[in-house]
């Protein structure tokens, strides 16, 4: 069960175009189009701006350099099967940026880590040391 999403994308702003899946499927593969083209272009949609930059600054492949988010959907036989995975993966994009992430606090190493970190380079330097040649 998904959490409802606080920021949904129009389907307006989404353009889709119907494209012939690749890879095995037989005859059926080259006579129907069923993969989906999704283009969605984040500066002309209606979110929030914060959610747009989050959108734009990530580091995503699908991403091109106007701002055009591009997703193939080619999963399922039928093409609404493959529009409805590729408006639920646009949705989880958006809902992943959608969550400020944490933020980091600064902390030190306990003593005891140092401890522990220091006995390791002993123990590694100690077997180290004793694979030199053998004096008599």
């Amino acid at each position: 069960m998904s959490l409802p999403s606080k920021f949904l994308v129009d389907e307006r702003e989404v353009e889709m175009s119907a494209i012939r899946a690749q890879g095995a499927g037989g005859q059926n593969v080259n006579k129907v189009s069923s993969a989906i083209h999704l283009r969605f272009d984040i500066t002309a949609s209606s979110l929030p701006d914060e959610i747009k930059a989050r959108l734009l600054d990530l580091n995503d492949s699908r991403l091109t350099l106007d701002g055009v988010l591009v997703l193939k959907a080619q999963q399922h036989r039928t093409q609404e099967m493959n529009r409805s995975d590729a408006l639920a993966r646009l949705q989880e994009v958006v809902d992943s940026v959608a969550v400020l992430p944490k933020a980091r606090r600064a902390t030190k190493p306990t003593y005891g880590s140092k401890q522990r970190r220091l006995e390791g380079k002993s123990q590694r330097s100690s077997i180290k040391s004793s694979r030199g040649k053998v004096q008599d």
